[in-house]
């Protein structure tokens, strides 16, 4: 067991000698222990607080979340645009972009965004934690919980090891699919006077289905063209794309596929029922007609 941890000590010396220089000293980067603290305080938080709050009234924290969640909308929106403008004016490929350790001006506003990028994600932690105030346990899916604890952890890899080049054109993608997603909850938020303008919810799932399979094409292709990219990070894409492909597609099927079904099979019950309901009154009537 010495020698097996001895071993992974060496191993992780031997990755900090390839880390890039340009986010040496941010918050939260130079250490792993903070990041898996907070997966850690998360992962705790997931299992404690249902317990907490078991026998408490639900919080109303819609003001709040209306606050919380265009505040993340305003975030991802900077992430996006700090990230797309800085790569069009640097030509950034789609197909393969070397991560090249330089101090343009450009460069470094990729870095940064890439950095606030990761730290959304610890942001995001509060989504669970309002999920738990309100009680609404039936929101603490594997899905769920899974997404928000190895996102954390997989970007500070990213802002540590690969804080530009091929890692931007994902955070693009999804920084600029979080706007959407926080603009609908926090329009959600308001209350259910708003839902009539709120029909695009399945769409953000097909948006985000349509960008794991984007991504992945695009990981097989840089490993196919063999590009000037750290090949473990590529593996590592395609291995954690397959994975959201995977729990987002048996969401989809479930939420809105199995559900409609189910629905539309309740709401054919209820119609076959009534029809009988009146059938029995018609006969009534009729036997009350002839006495």
């Amino acid at each position: 067991m010495a020698s097996l941890v001895r071993r992974i000590q060496d191993y992780y010396n031997w990755t900090l000698t390839l880390t890039d220089p340009r986010s040496k000293g941010w918050l939260l980067v130079d250490s792993p222990w903070p990041t898996l603290f907070g997966i850690s305080g998360y992962l705790l938080m997931v299992w404690l607080g249902p317990k907490f709050m078991k026998n408490r009234k639900p919080l109303k924290l819609n003001k709040l979340l209306v606050v919380y969640n265009l505040a993340m909308a305003v975030l991802n929106f900077y992430i996006f645009w700090q990230l797309a403008t800085a790569s069009l004016r640097l030509n950034y490929s789609i197909f393969c972009e070397p991560c090249r350790q330089v101090w343009t001006p450009n460069e470094m506003q990729i870095v940064k965004a890439v950095w606030w990028y990761y730290f959304s994600k610890l942001l995001e932690f509060s989504d669970t934690l309002f999920f738990i105030l309100r009680k609404k346990d039936n929101q603490l899916s594997f899905l769920h919980i899974y997404h928000h604890s190895t996102m954390f952890g997989f970007w500070w890899i990213g802002v540590k090891w690969v804080p530009s080049g091929s890692t931007a054109m994902p955070a693009i993608v999804n920084s600029f699919i979080h706007v959407l997603m926080y603009t609908y909850y926090g329009l959600s938020a308001i209350g259910p006077h708003m839902n009539k303008y709120l029909w695009w919810k399945r769409y953000l799932t097909i948006i985000q289905l349509i960008q794991f399979a984007g991504a992945l094409i695009l990981g097989f292709n840089g490993l196919r063209i063999d590009c000037d990219f750290p090949l473990w990070m590529q593996y590592t894409l395609c291995g954690y794309m397959v994975s959201f492909l995977v729990l987002f597609g048996r969401f989809y099927v479930n939420e809105y596929i199995e559900d409609h079904k189910k629905r539309q099979k309740e709401k054919l019950l209820s119609n076959n029922n009534n029809v009988d309901t009146i059938k029995n009154k018609n006969v009534t009537l009729n036997g009350k007609k002839h006495e």
